[in-house]
């Protein structure tokens, strides 16, 4: 079921929000100092291509280079990202079989605004040591 979740969430928005996040994360890269940036940006691009079968989970400790992060992260490229998964989730709630999609956007929105201080694992896995499990 993952497998066929993966596929028509790729087919429908996937390839398109995991290019935006890659072309934040060059531009992350190439700003050099925004480098963290770039990495969290590549790390959802992934999360944002294949989301089935994962989950996200927020490390307990990340404090307040984390915060302050998060808040250069918003002025830069999150609220872009954050808009493109509304509008992805907007478009998907259109018709009935895009609707779980479209709450799967509406989800990776909330994450596309803090990604710092967070880590993509299997959904399989166990709850790591320092991490919890993001608010679904």
């Amino acid at each position: 079921m993952r497998l066929l979740g993966n596929v028509l969430w790729f087919l429908l928005a996937g390839w398109w929000l995991a290019i935006l996040y890659a072309v934040a994360g060059l531009i992350a890269c190439v700003l050099i100092v925004t480098i963290p940036f770039g990495i969290a940006s590549f790390r959802l691009a992934g999360y944002a291509l294949w989301p089935f079968g994962r989950r996200v989970v927020v490390h307990r400790g990340a404090g307040v280079p984390s915060l302050l992060g998060n808040v250069l992260w918003i002025v830069l490229f999150g609220w872009e990202l954050f808009l493109a998964h509304v509008l992805a989730g907007l478009l998907l709630c259109v018709t009935i079989v895009g609707i779980p999609f479209g709450v799967a956007s509406f989800k990776m929105a909330g994450l596309a605004l803090v990604p710092l201080g967070t880590r993509v694992v299997d959904a399989d896995r166990d709850e790591l040591p320092g991490y919890r499990v993001a608010a679904a």
